[in-house]
């Protein structure tokens, strides 16, 4: 681990200032627009242009690099970040916000792409793994350090648009300045929707209701702890703990995963995530409850992404799994558009546990269709089963392509050793 601390230091802090950047805006949003006097549906509409945003990003990122090359993107997208960050307490508008938002998430997307290829060029085949983890590790450390940072400023100013502002700004600094060289730039051609439905069912259904849950549990996390009576630390802490469960349940599911039926482990995840997500509809009000929920429910909702995509791996070729990649995240994305929307009409209606009555239902039908997979298809034996590797839901189609190169060496050196141990 030290060896990729000391090759990817630079890229590492670059994108440890950007996810507090990111962390920040996406949390402040929602409690500035409930000061605003904005409608339930207002903000979900701002929230869900992130995701949009996102979507299109990780489409034309791609061709953006290989036309101009990976620093001028990267400058040009952090440029409009930093840009954009400050004219939302500037135009308290709606619609003005939505389309801040959409083009946050194509600039976050892309900036995401430039600096995951870079990492990936950086890194040796013997700590890809261990890089990727880093790499992981760092993003969520600066989305917990975000609420940190939300809980001692005032949303009703401007300061807490300036900090993230600024952070973007310096993280230009150790990446653009870094002695690691610029990459070529390369991606698998993506498999079409079809042939990956065809391969694996439950991780394409699996993965579109999973971006419905991912983008309504941190687009909505601010508006719904307003909504439920908690203080500005209190919504911090909140939206914290959804992060601190996605990576303390991240070990334990993989670690099972990688030991028996992964489609068995994908029902688990979901239903405890689903019925614990039930406690919230009904207490979800009371702090301590919430608290207790949304580490859970963050702590099944995150390793489930992984789990799909090393569930879809576990039907293909090796040389077919990186460009699986390019497509699941695709359908995630479009479920991830309508996720802060359906979330915030129910907490229109019905109040804040409509926050946790969507993830339920969608937690709860990903459940269902994995029961019922598992009666249309016998089990893989484990021995042959694809290694489980940690990947975000905010991960673009590099991360991802990253994670199935290692699964797919991690593979080949288990057939040798199996090999050798035979000979």
């Amino acid at each position: 681990m030290r060896q990729v601390l000391a090759s990817s230091s630079a890229l590492l802090l670059g994108m440890l200032f950007l996810m507090i950047g990111n962390g920040l805006q996406g949390s402040l949003l929602g409690v500035r627009g409930s000061i605003e006097g904005f409608s339930t549906f207002s903000i979900s509409i701002v929230m869900s242009g992130y995701f949009l945003g996102f979507l299109g990003g990780s489409q034309i990122a791609p061709h953006l690099i290989r036309r101009v090359g990976h620093v001028r993107v990267f400058a040009a997208l952090a440029s409009f970040i930093s840009a954009a960050l400050i004219i939302f307490p500037t135009l308290t508008d709606p619609w003005v916000w939505t389309f801040l938002r959409i083009a946050l998430g194509f600039c976050f997307s892309g900036v995401y792409v430039t600096a995951e290829s870079w990492l990936n060029n950086s890194a040796t085949n013997e700590v890809r793994g261990k890089t990727l983890s880093a790499y992981m590790m760092v993003q969520m450390v600066g989305m917990v350090i975000a609420q940190g940072v939300l809980a001692l400023g005032d949303p009703s100013g401007y300061i807490l648009f300036i900090v993230p502002s600024v952070l973007v700004s310096i993280s230009f600094a150790p990446i653009l300045l870094s002695v690691i060289p610029t990459p070529p730039f390369e991606t698998s051609k993506p498999m079409t929707l079809r042939k990956l439905y065809e391969v694996s069912p439950l991780g394409c259904v699996g993965m579109f209701l999973m971006g419905g849950v991912f983008a309504a549990q941190m687009g909505m996390a601010s508006l719904y702890a307003i909504q439920a009576g908690f203080s500005l630390p209190e919504v911090s802490l909140f939206i914290a703990a959804i992060y601190i469960g996605a990576v303390v349940f991240q070990v334990p599911i993989g670690w099972m995963s990688d030991r028996m039926d992964r489609r068995l482990v994908i029902l688990g995840a979901a239903a405890v995530g689903g019925v614990v997500c039930l406690v919230g509809v009904v207490f979800g009000t009371v702090l301590y409850v919430a608290l207790g929920v949304a580490f859970v429910a963050g702590g099944m909702a995150n390793p489930l992404y992984s789990l799909l995509i090393a569930h879809t791996n576990d039907y293909l070729e090796p040389d077919d799994m990186a460009a699986s990649s390019g497509g699941l995240i695709f359908i995630n994305g479009v479920g991830a558009v309508g996720g802060p929307v359906v979330a915030g009409w129910l907490m229109g209606v019905v109040g804040p546990s409509g926050y946790w009555g969507l993830q339920a239902l969608l937690m709860l039908s990903v459940t269902s269709y994995a029961g019922w997979r598992m009666t249309r298809r016998a089990a893989i034996p484990v021995e042959d089963t694809a290694a489980y590797v940690a990947v975000m839901p905010s991960a673009t189609p590099v991360a991802s392509e990253v994670a199935s190169e290692w699964a797919i060496e991690q593979a080949e050196d288990d057939a040798e050793d199996a090999l050798t141990a035979a000979e």
